[in-house]
């Protein structure tokens, strides 16, 4: 197989998203293991619901990521160097507001979110503690997002993994100093994690300034102070937003039907839904890559550079995904046995295992239009995508439990499986349409 210049650039580009994404399982687990080793096992089910928590809440304001990403990619496209410049001063306002007022807004969320994930009492206190010190670290959290969409934006995705290896390296070490060495518990891990997630602020924020000495173009006052220039930035992180909480929402409902059956079929879907994070890891960085070069192709117009970039990350999606169903099928079981030594969750995971060998070849085509989707920043249907998506998977999910004896959760298999099947043709259906009709040069429209 000859290898492209667009394979060079979206593989440049997606390795250090890749290995980035590895570090962040690595932090759980020393988590765990810190917290684990305490004498009384309430603070590891206290940082447990605390991490969910904040791990729904942040996934929420993904935006500042993608749609600064996708903007920024189109500037530079263009070679609007003063745009590129405003966009970070507008994402990085955009996400001091929202971490202060998530600060000022901290006891009511805290208490919803505990009261939806229904832990134990002291669980519940003690998961309180942990979120009221870490919700402290929302705007370092959010500006980082902004930063590492506009770096992704300008083709440079080594600072993701450059911040992220910093940010769990220092997270690392303080969970040792505060808890083993200091005799704190659950509260340090939280303090660990909001003076690690403050220092990749300060490192992110040292790329910036390099990086903006680098660049022409000036800050435009009125571009930063004047609320009319955030349209398009409100625009397309409104329909990021509301895609994300439908995704959400599809996820909260797939845990929530399988818990109704009982604690070994939530505990065995627990243990698939990781067959998908690990997916997702070499998934993400080819959508990731895709959103830069889509992005940069959309803002000079270059629809030649357009499908050679589609083109690439779809052949590097596609062999992780056959990747991934071919460990799947080998190994499953192999893999089942590494995540849980609990006989009953272990036999209950391998009966609903084929659903994940199949899961890849359908949610592959999401994730690689999503990337292609924000780079030419068309989130309005990314948006619909999950709409039409949820209006297949709730019905579905209806019929599989009524008809008949129901087919319990096979039937709540299938319907997750069918919600991301549907979001894939959704995008297919409108990538096909866009790319008949606006996404192809005047010539060929002709």
């Amino acid at each position: 197989m000859t290898i492209t210049p667009s394979d060079k650039r979206v593989w440049l580009l997606a390795w250090p998203i890749i290995l980035s994404n590895i570090t962040v399982p690595l932090l759980g687990l020393v988590d765990t293991a810190v917290v684990g080793h305490l004498p009384d096992s309430r603070y590891l089910a206290g940082v447990t619901l605390g991490a969910t928590l904040f791990s729904f809440l942040y996934w929420g304001f993904g935006f500042l990521r993608m749609g600064t990403t996708g903007l920024t990619s189109q500037a530079a496209g263009r070679e609007d160097h003063s745009s590129v410049r405003n966009l970070l001063g507008q994402a990085l306002i955009m996400a001091l507001i929202i971490g202060m007022l998530l600060i000022v807004l901290s006891k009511p969320l805290i208490a919803l979110g505990l009261w939806l994930l229904d832990g134990s009492t002291e669980a519940t206190r003690l998961a309180g503690e942990y979120a009221g010190i870490r919700i402290l670290s929302a705007p370092a959290v959010l500006a980082n997002y902004a930063i590492l969409g506009w770096f992704l934006g300008q083709q440079n995705s080594r600072v993701t993994l450059l911040i992220m290896v910093t940010t769990n390296s220092v997270n690392i070490v303080l969970d040792l100093l505060f808890v083993v060495g200091l005799g704190m518990n659950s509260n340090g891990v939280a303090w660990a994690t909001v003076i690690a997630d403050y220092t990749a602020l300060g490192l992110g924020l040292t790329l910036v300034v390099r990086q903006l000495k680098r660049l022409d173009g000036h800050f435009l006052r009125e571009q930063l102070m004047k609320v009319k220039a955030y349209q398009r930035l409100f625009q397309v992180n409104a329909h990021l937003f509301v895609r994300t909480l439908g995704l959400l929402f599809a996820m909260a409902f797939f845990t929530a039907r399988g818990a109704s059956q009982g604690d070994v079929v939530l505990a065995a879907n627990a243990v698939l839904l990781q067959f998908i994070m690990l997916t997702s890891y070499g998934l993400d960085g080819f959508a990731h890559a895709a959103e830069a070069l889509i992005g940069r192709a959309v803002g000079r117009r270059d629809w030649s550079e357009f499908s050679d970039a589609v083109r690439a990350a779809t052949r590097f999606s596609l062999l992780t995904a056959g990747g991934a169903m071919l460990i799947f099928a080998l190994g499953g079981n192999a893999l089942i046995a590494l995540l849980t030594d609990l006989p009953a969750v272990r036999d209950t995971a391998a009966e609903f295992l084929p659903w994940m060998i199949l899961m890849p070849a359908l949610a592959v085509w999401s994730y690689l239009l999503d990337g292609v989707f924000i780079g030419a920043t068309a989130t309005r249907e990314m948006r619909n995508s999950i709409f039409v998506g949820l209006a297949a998977y709730l019905p579905l999910w209806w019929l599989t439990q009524n008809i008949g004896s129901g087919m319990g959760n096979h039937g709540l298999w299938l319907a997750f499986t069918a919600f991301m099947l549907v979001r894939s043709l959704t995008l297919g259906g409108y990538y096909l349409y866009y790319r008949r009709h606006y996404w192809r040069s005047a010539a060929s429209t002709a």
